[in-house]
């Protein structure tokens, strides 16, 4: 979900976008889109072109999308498909109300964000290239170590100056902890522990912390009991859920967490990405997968497509981006309606012949 390399440096009900983390009472559900970013970091092969980036967070936005992760500023010797996340930023249109999150792993990322931010040639009246930055660690140390070649305590460390640069600076802070219910060096892991690191990225000011089951191997009754967990000390409003599909659960794990009380999930158009550690993983839980399970449900998505994200355009973007990389969109429900879709055409071709 948020590795680098092996030993890297590292609503109203039909409204607005999310300012802070989402009160959860409503039932106004939150997606924030990480294709650009966590869907595109472990592509193999050559590195993604910048205005491809740019069109697909364009696209994201035309379709309704209000939160996207838009980068990473890593140095590319770690993670070559985030190359060029500088150019993306100033290359994509920048849409009031959106926000573009870019992924720092530490201060020297961070810098080199501000530092653009300051050279911006944007006119004063435009909204920022971004006003948001992400930041993460895990819940066990292996996976840290393996990750950010430091233990998870040590990374907390190095990341709190980060977050008060950042919050000094007038960026808004969110955090992730990886692996929050299996570990693929440890094993199961201990949501106490889950619940101790969640505690101190919010404390040290993100606004929100997104609980990650980077593996894939979590089931709903798992994800309800580790979510009651960590809610002991954080409240559930300022939680959200990044679930990978590796064992085909992931969609369950979403509704789980909304059952839990979770209302911002995180997604990715097509299914795109997932974590190397997890041979035959099909990728964080696909945002057209999501879109469809939650029709005719008590939850609204919130976004700006007639005050929702709009699941044709996101099936199509899904299938746009699969084809640009050389491969099938994995969301089961683009599949799904592209299939229809060819069927219907079939259907009036023949019409048509018998005319």
């Amino acid at each position: 979900m948020f590795r680098l390399t092996s030993r890297s440096l590292l609503h109203t009900s039909k409204s607005t976008t999310r300012t802070l983390a989402t009160v959860s009472s409503s039932n106004i559900v939150n997606i924030v889109e990480v294709g650009p970013r966590d869907g595109l970091q472990n592509e193999k092969g050559s590195v993604i072109p910048v205005h491809l980036k740019a069109e697909l967070i364009n696209r994201l936005v035309q379709a309704g999308v209000t939160n996207v992760e838009a980068g990473s500023f890593v140095s590319p010797k770690w993670v070559p498909q985030m190359a060029g996340t500088a150019d993306v930023l100033k290359q994509k249109t920048t849409a009031p109300g959106v926000h573009y999150a870019v992924l720092v792993p530490n201060h020297r990322g961070l810098d080199d964000l501000l530092s653009l931010l300051s050279s911006s040639s944007q006119p004063s009246q435009s909204p920022p290239l971004t006003d948001e930055i992400s930041i993460f660690t895990a819940a066990t140390d292996a996976f840290t170590r393996a990750n950010l070649n430091c233990s998870t305590s040590e990374s907390l460390s190095r990341l709190s100056p980060v977050a008060r640069t950042a919050l000094d600076n007038n960026l808004r802070v969110r955090g992730y902890v990886s692996v929050v219910i299996a570990c693929p060096y440890t094993g199961k892991v201990d949501y106490k522990r889950v619940r101790e690191v969640a505690k101190e990225l919010l404390e040290m000011g993100c606004y929100e912390v997104s609980l990650g089951d980077t593996v894939g191997q979590g089931t709903p009754f798992e994800i309800q009991e580790m979510i009651e967990e960590v809610s002991k000390d954080i409240p559930v409003s300022k939680l959200a859920g990044h679930f990978h599909d590796t064992y085909g659960t992931a969609v369950a794990n979403v509704l789980a967490a909304l059952n839990s009380g979770i209302r911002t999930i995180d997604s990715s158009v097509g299914g795109l990405g997932g974590c190397p550690y997890s041979p035959g993983a099909t990728g964080n839980v696909a945002t057209e997968d999501v879109l469809y399970a939650l029709q005719n449900s008590p939850y609204t998505v919130a976004g700006t497509a007639n005050g929702t994200i709009d699941l044709n355009q996101m099936a199509d973007i899904g299938w746009w981006i699969s084809e640009k990389l050389g491969r099938d969109s994995v969301s089961r429900v683009g599949r799904a309606l592209r299939a229809r879709r060819k069927r219907e055409e079939q259907e009036k071709e023949k019409a048509r012949s018998k005319l």
